[in-house]
């Protein structure tokens, strides 16, 4: 009986910190973006407040900055970054408390 209570609370525990840590994402973002100096996100959910930041993105490696918007924590909706100059390559990413939680990549019609 002891072994299946302490199993059980392990089950839990980890279950608890898988869910946690899926706590901050972008999603519903639409993956081919138009060319009109903006990209559209869709939903953002984040843990606490934080930085949705667009980057050039080419052969797997980052490049410049292109746009950025804060996010605050719970759901965002419609999140949209202006963008500074156009790119074909681009990859989002969300941080929250110095911590990258997610990136996207993203392509341009």
């Amino acid at each position: 009986m002891f072994k299946s209570i302490t199993l059980a609370a392990v089950v839990i525990a980890a279950s608890a910190s898988i869910a946690s840590a899926d706590a901050s994402y972008i999603s519903n973002f639409v993956e081919q973006q138009d060319s009109n100096g903006l990209v559209e996100l869709g939903t953002v959910t984040a843990e606490g407040n934080g930085i949705v930041e667009i980057y050039s993105f080419h052969k797997g490696v980052q490049g410049n900055l292109l746009g950025s918007e804060t996010v605050k924590a719970g759901a965002n909706a419609n999140v949209r970054v202006p963008l500074l100059q156009q790119n074909l390559d681009a990859i989002a990413v969300l941080t929250v408390n110095g911590q990258v939680v997610d990136t996207q990549e993203l392509d341009f019609n």
